[in-house]
């Protein structure tokens, strides 16, 4: 018997919000240059030229993300949803460190994450679109072998 899958529809004042965080996360990455792979080699160069940029990005990051997670704990339910999509797994397994581990190097060899890699494609730089295809690679490579 076959199963048929439905996609969900989502409302239209949901997608103007979905829209509008991405434009919005996109633009600060773009005004703190996070999308500049120098900036971000540059602060993982503490013995040398040390660039604080991102320090002051996460700073701000957390200055707003801490007391949401506060404030969210006190509501029931959010404004545009059912329920809260908060992990479920709190604890550190082999997958979640290698991986970690793996994120790491990939950053620290490149200078750039998914996200503000997502970001900078708009300069089409071969560098970036070269890294969103080995980005995308991987994802396929992983996905492959969740499958033995």
């Amino acid at each position: 018997m076959e199963t048929e899958t439905k996609a969900k529809s989502i409302p239209t004042s949901h997608l103007l919000i979905i829209i509008s965080s991405g434009i919005l996360f996109g633009l600060g990455l773009s005004l703190s240059e996070m999308v500049n792979p120098s900036r971000v080699l540059g602060f993982l160069n503490v013995l040398g030229t040390w660039d604080p940029t991102l320090l002051f990005v996460m700073a701000g990051a957390l200055s707003v993300t801490i007391p949401g997670f506060q404030y969210a704990k006190l509501i029931k339910k959010p404004f545009l949803a059912i329920n809260f999509s908060m992990p479920a797994k709190s604890d550190l397994d082999r997958d979640l460190i290698v991986g970690a581990v793996i994120f790491g190097i990939g950053w620290g060899l490149a200078g750039i994450c998914p996200g503000p890699a997502l970001v900078a494609l708009n300069v089409f730089e071969i560098n970036i679109v070269v890294f969103i295809l080995a980005m995308f690679g991987g994802m396929f490579v992983y996905n492959r072998l969740q499958k033995f």
